[in-house]
């Protein structure tokens, strides 16, 4: 096993941090991680952390649902059944922002589900996966070859790019972002979707908070740091829309996390309660879609 530690905020570039939480992976691994804070621009990330050779042992779990497809467990069937809601709600959205139908690239696209339901509505998909169990399961579920890197799809153009809660599993965070850009149509839509530290539930469950996932999540966005790391990378913030279903979800994962067993009404009350702080306090819902073109 090897560690690595950043000496550099990956958004601002700032040498100075202070410890904001200590974590523990209760999915895994057991072990305990620390969450700094930069602070210069509030950016949160797990310093240090195991290296990109050595983070994929940390993934080795049949409850890593992305990667798994498992439906063992309330908390696996749940996600199921909300997963088919928000996946057609995904292809609404991307049809919204480019109504004609061309290519899209899903980067980190698990087990393919996203994919196959862009393909069924007309679009030309392509996948990257780096995980060769999901990767497998996402060739059969799309009936289309899909890449392990981003070397697999040099001089390729999209019309859209989605990042759907992968951003923060990225070691080479601005180098992965700068690649991806260039495989962007020049009007072309770029959507990313993250945990969002500042939620009500992530104030409410605090270390046990499911959505710091560690270490397998780096990094842990709000609003103003996706804002500031949008904007190193010269694009537009469009719109950011919520993830309400999320809030439920994460609970349920939090308060397994917290008391050690499934407690499915406080799960749904705390689910309840940080959409209708999101609501009045400036959409700061548990997870979080940001649209962005560039400048």
């Amino acid at each position: 096993m090897s560690y690595e530690r950043l000496e550099q905020c990956p958004i601002c570039g700032k040498e100075a941090f202070k410890n904001f939480l200590v974590v523990n992976d209760n999915a895994v691994s057991k072990e305990s991680f620390v969450i700094v804070e930069c602070e210069n621009c509030s950016f949160k990330f797990t310093n240090p952390r195991p290296d990109a050779q050595s983070i994929s042992q940390y993934y080795e779990s049949d409850d890593y649902i992305s990667h798994s497809n498992t439906t063992n467990g309330i908390i696996n069937r749940a996600y199921h059944v909300v997963r088919s809601i928000t996946t057609k709600q995904k292809v609404e959205l991307i049809n919204k922002y480019a109504p004609v139908k061309g290519s899209i690239l899903d980067y980190g696209c698990g087990t393919g589900v996203f994919l196959s339901a862009c393909k069924k509505d007309g679009w030309e998909i392509r996948g990257i996966e780096p995980n060769s169990k999901a990767r497998k399961k996402a060739t059969v579920q799309t009936g289309e070859i899909i890449a392990e890197t981003l070397e697999d799809i040099e001089g390729e153009k999209y019309e859209v790019i989605t990042l759907w809660h992968v951003l923060e599993h990225i070691h080479a965070l601005n180098e992965t972002m700068e690649q991806l850009l260039e495989h962007l149509q020049e009007d072309g839509t770029l959507i990313i979707a993250v945990p969002n530290a500042d939620s009500h539930d992530a104030q409410e469950y605090k270390e046990n908070w499911a959505a710091y996932d560690v270490p397998r999540h780096l990094y842990h966005f709000t609003q103003p740091t996706m804002k500031r790391f949008l904007k190193k990378h010269k694009m537009r913030l469009e719109e950011v829309l919520p993830m309400k279903f999320d809030a439920y979800y994460v609970s349920l994962l939090s308060e397994k996390q917290k008391q050690g067993k499934t407690k499915m009404l406080t799960s749904v009350m705390n689910g309840y309660r940080s959409n209708s702080y999101a609501e009045k306090n400036g959409n700061d819902y548990s997870s979080l879609i940001f649209i962005a073109k560039r400048k």
